[in-house]
């Protein structure tokens, strides 16, 4: 089985409440009659608006949603690319391997409800000086754990790009998916673990920007607040 991202832009003239009830409704259904393993949409959504200082657009426009779908292989991804392409005016698709270092066990939803808190989605870029083994050890091998013992989240999903599957997508080297409670969006003692204790946030940021500084070039990097809605696992 393989796993597959698609970045999606949509339509210009269409507003984002539209694009949102295009890809819960019409988007997820035919994808689900294609026979896919699993699908799960993440959309930039009015659910993740107090989140908007956390944004940060470096390189590229910004990205309106992510669509993961699992399928036997991703030789037969056409017919899912000709959904994708009707609703958009630019999408970009990856092949990925999915690491989920904290699996998402507290907050389980019905398919097709939104998952609560913020699903903030990262793009990375690594260091341009940095050797592609290390960079993925650094992130993978070493960072893993700093990110995990210095934030709130309930999930955390590495996607590392094998290559992209569409022309003339954006070169990333990977996507991380973070699963952050409500309280995250606003409060920064939240989002780094530290609720009530100043010197722990300061403690916990610091360790973060350090161990991000060793792998990932943060001028190049994507940053986007999203709510996720899970169809299919």
């Amino acid at each position: 089985m393989e796993k597959t991202v698609y970045v999606l832009w949509k339509k210009k003239g269409t507003s984002e409440p539209d694009f949102k009830q295009q890809l819960l409704e019409d988007v997820s259904r035919q994808l689900l009659n294609l026979n896919i393993k699993k699908l799960s949409v993440c959309i930039d959504d009015e659910r993740v608006k107090p989140a908007a200082p956390l944004r940060q657009i470096n390189i590229f426009s910004p990205i309106n949603a992510i669509i993961s779908v699992w399928l036997d292989t991703s030789l037969n991804r056409g017919p899912i690319e000709s959904v994708i392409s009707s609703v958009v005016d630019q999408f970009a698709g990856y092949l990925v391997t999915e690491s989920e270092p904290i699996v998402n066990t507290r907050h389980r939803v019905p398919p097709g409800e939104p998952t609560p808190g913020m699903h903030q989605v990262v793009f990375l870029m690594k260091k341009d000086d940095l050797d592609y083994n290390e960079y993925l050890r650094l992130w993978q091998e070493s960072h893993t754990q700093v990110g995990i013992d210095t934030q709130s989240t309930f999930h955390y999903i590495q996607n590392v790009i094998v290559r992209p599957l569409t022309e003339d997508a954006p070169q990333w080297h990977g996507i991380v998916e973070e699963g952050f409670p409500e309280e995250a969006m606003t409060d920064q003692s939240v989002f780094f673990d530290a609720a009530g204790d100043s010197e722990k946030l300061e403690n916990n940021r610091a360790l973060m920007v350090e161990s991000v500084l060793r792998f990932l070039d943060l001028e190049k990097i994507n940053v986007i607040p999203m709510t996720e809605y899970v169809f299919k696992q």
